[in-house]
């Protein structure tokens, strides 16, 4: 099988899946689940933390006022969203934008993980304090980790895979001072690009 139709089993999985009362909400709301979006072979992968409410009325992971800043970031160093590739740890919506709960992770996480094995980037960045504690963790990195005011920027690199924390953009939107910073941290992106 090839990336496209691994990537699809993953998306029919996530379709299917019913293992944890995210599951109701989605329905309950007509919502979406958002399961990722970009290039299947992409050198940088963007994890966030879980889908808020506009991402789950699309499917579309980032794509409200933190996307747009997003958005914004990528074509600061000439990348295009199409060629890398966005999601999250969570693929549903948590009721109310709360944090990703323990149990929910432990089922969501190996959908990650088949992605993250299949899309195989160069670097992976993290994007905001929650998601740099959880892929820092899953990555056997979890003596590194201190607050993301230290860590942003900073590279790490467990088994060829570089991983990068990242502020969320959503700093951003509630702080415009933070786009310089979050600007001078996505510099470091430019040497991955082909």
């Amino acid at each position: 099988m090839n990336n496209e139709e691994e990537l699809k089993k993953i998306k029919d999985e996530i379709l299917g899946c019913n293992k944890c009362s995210l599951r109701k909400l989605r329905d309950e709301n007509n919502y979406f689940p958002v399961i990722g979006q970009g290039n299947h072979n992409a050198d940088i992968l963007f994890i966030g933390e879980a889908p808020g409410k506009n991402e789950a009325k699309t499917g579309v992971p980032f794509c409200g006022a933190s996307g747009r800043i997003l958005d914004e970031l990528l074509i600061s160093v000439g990348i295009k969203r199409e060629d890398v590739y966005v999601t999250n740890i969570l693929k549903d919506r948590p009721p109310n934008n709360r944090d990703p709960e323990g149990p929910e992770i432990e089922l969501c996480i190996p959908y990650l993980r088949s992605q993250i094995e299949l899309i195989k980037p160069k670097v992976i960045c993290t994007l905001g304090r929650y998601s740099m504690e959880v892929v820092m963790k899953h990555f056997g990195l979890a003596d590194k980790l201190e607050t993301i005011g230290k860590m942003h920027g900073k590279e790490f690199e467990k088994d060829g895979i570089k991983i990068l924390p990242l502020y969320h953009p959503a700093v951003a939107v509630y702080n415009g001072n933070m786009k310089e910073t979050l600007k001078s941290d996505f510099q470091t992106l430019k040497k991955y690009m082909k």
